[in-house]
């Protein structure tokens, strides 16, 4: 094997490993969905190439972290090329994921008293696909999405429609809840994949209270959210009070399982209010006035609560 191949195989295994590592780090094993997929029987499957062969071994991992970290309800996958032969074209601005092809071929080499021999020479290289929901023009089998599951568990009706009347976008799939500034959009791991309806209302109501963070609303800076640690764990812990007076003003009181950056934030959250004493009073201020706000846009109603 060259050099330069076995540098490129060893920068795979290490790119690769990096990123599961990273993961671990996050407290997010990519091997175990962070919302119960026992309750979502029917959508979880392996990932599919585009003429339905499952992928195997390490691709699954990588194609399922990547379903979750986009929120991909569908579990087809396929090249550039394969989308364009089949009339599709992946859509501008979109970026493709990578799956490794691992195989090996013979070689025929000279031994130490000149006589043939053939070795197996193992060899991996990598590749990018992209996820049906990323490619448009694609035949009508493609377009099929995993059928809904009946609800096992009793929808909270009265908080649906608090948050229908918000006029926020909200979108199911993947199993990462967060909110999107630049979509403007919230999404949800599906309904059927928490542990009851009171813990899916106490993360969407998390989510609605960043939602509240844009300009056009409450207006709170979430430019450095990304970049600063502490500005981050400030404003998850506006998000985490705030989660907290929504649900207690819609009557609800959920057992929630640790989501997986709870562990992260939590040591974030020490060291602000370690640092900044007034920073609890701060957040507090922000999470009553987004739970304020999104009361603001309800009908006005004798049944509806008023924000304490």
């Amino acid at each position: 094997m060259s050099e330069k191949r076995q540098a490129n195989r060893s920068d795979i295994y290490a790119r690769i490993t990096d990123r599961i590592v990273a993961e671990l780090e996050k407290g997010v094993r990519p091997w175990v969905q962070p919302w119960s997929a026992s309750h979502a029987a029917g959508r979880i499957t392996r990932p599919l190439r585009h003429n339905g062969e499952p992928y195997s071994g390490m691709n699954v991992l990588l194609l399922w972290s990547e379903a979750m970290a986009r929120g991909y309800t569908s579990p087809v996958w396929m090249t550039f090329k394969q989308a364009s032969e089949l009339g599709g074209h992946v859509r501008k601005g979109e970026s493709g994921s990578t799956v490794i092809y691992a195989s090996r071929f013979t070689k025929t080499e000279t031994d130490e008293h000149g006589g043939e021999v053939e070795r197996d020479i193992p060899f991996l290289k990598t590749y990018s696909v992209f996820n049906v929901e990323q490619i448009d023009g694609l035949p009508e089998q493609f377009a099929g999405r995993p059928a809904p599951v009946i609800d096992p568990v009793e929808r909270i009706a009265h908080a649906d429609r608090f948050f229908a009347h918000t006029g926020s976008v909200i979108r199911h799939g993947g199993s990462r809840a967060f909110y999107a500034p630049s979509t403007d959009h919230i999404q949800m791991p599906p309904f059927e994949s928490f542990r009851d309806a009171a813990s899916y209302v106490a993360v969407l109501s998390h989510e609605h209270i960043h939602w509240t963070a844009d300009s056009r609303r409450v207006g709170r800076d979430l430019s450095r959210y990304a970049k600063d640690r502490s500005e981050r764990a400030r404003e998850e812990l506006v998000a985490e009070i705030g989660s907290a007076l929504l649900c207690a003003d819609l009557g609800i009181v959920p057992e929630l399982e640790p989501r997986p950056d709870h562990a992260a934030y939590l040591a974030s959250w020490l060291k602000v209010l370690a640092d900044d004493k007034r920073a609890i009073f701060s957040a507090a201020a922000h999470a009553q006035r987004a739970a304020t706000y999104l009361h603001g846009l309800q009908p006005q109603s004798d049944g509806e609560r008023e924000a304490a």
